[in-house]
């Protein structure tokens, strides 16, 4: 799935492209793509307005149109935003069309994405509230605040960082990053992190996103830019899919387990596995 560096990588390659420019038409080919309203009512919506702004929340993006108009969209498993790609192209789902003649087409093998009408900035607000935590790059994302949120939760660390509702955009790939940059093993509980694991988790979220940025996001599987071109954050991987090969740190095996649900590569060398008895609290360190 397309984490945080990989659609804002596509979000500042678009924004130039769509920015100022009013949409002439939108073919929704897949109704899924936008239920529970219907194609018409979600064209009709769109159809005629400038696009002021292209954002991101977490793994969204926000298209701001006219009037206080959004359409959220969101990449899911498998989804791309091509630009003026040579058609035809396979799994196409809905096809945007721009005053200046230009084509978006958002292509889904496995049609998990969506696209979202939502009417002023209110319901906007409220929209991500119900669904997203802090963006990570965004001040109130301190070491303060992820020290906050990691207390009141027992959950392993990993699934903790997966959580949207504490922290936008990090996915699979990013978590095992920072959780190895951190040297901090994907099973300790996260109300059992110390202040200097806090400390240095905190960094090593913000490093290992805009590593992903600066690469222009990972391509594992389908992943692409609006012009089909593949990141390379892939080929500076750390720990995620280096499962059997010598821990860049020290030379340790890899291994791969699974930490809620999700494949997890960690060096138990550099990340060591927290003991089974139980930790002091926090508070007493």
């Amino acid at each position: 799935m397309p984490e945080l560096p990989e659609v804002e990588t596509i979000r500042r390659q678009l924004a130039p492209k769509l920015e100022g420019r009013t949409l002439e038409s939108l073919e929704i080919l897949d109704p899924r793509w936008c239920s529970p309203l219907s194609t018409s009512e979600t064209a009709n919506a769109v159809i005629g307005r400038r696009i002021t702004t292209l954002s991101r929340r977490g793994k969204y993006f926000i298209v701001e149109l006219s009037d206080e108009v959004f359409l959220i969209v969101h990449l899911r498993m498998t989804g791309t935003l091509l630009y003026d790609p040579v058609l035809p192209v396979p799994h196409s789902r809905v096809r945007f069309t721009l005053d200046d003649g230009n084509v978006l087409l958002f292509v889904d093998p496995r049609r998990f994405g969506t696209g979202q009408l939502v009417f002023g900035l209110r319901s906007l607000e409220d929209f991500f509230k119900r669904r997203l935590g802090v963006e990570p790059f965004d001040r109130g994302f301190t070491q303060e605040h992820l020290r906050a949120i990691t207390d009141t939760s027992r959950s392993p660390i990993k699934p903790f960082l997966l959580d949207q509702h504490r922290i936008a955009g990090i996915g699979n790939i990013y978590a095992d990053e920072a959780l190895f940059r951190a040297r901090i093993h994907p099973l300790r509980p996260a109300n059992r992190l110390t202040f200097s694991q806090v400390r240095v988790l905190h960094q090593a979220v913000i490093d290992s996103l805009q590593a992903g940025i600066d690469a222009n996001g990972a391509t594992i599987d389908d992943f692409r830019g609006i012009d089909g071109a593949r990141g390379s954050f892939q080929n500076e991987f750390l720990i995620h899919r280096r499962e059997g090969q010598p821990c860049l740190e020290c030379a340790t095996t890899v291994i791969k387990m699974t930490v809620g649900g999700r494949g997890t590569y960690v060096c138990e060398s550099c990340q060591t596995r927290p003991r089974a008895k139980r930790l002091s609290p926090r508070a007493a360190r």
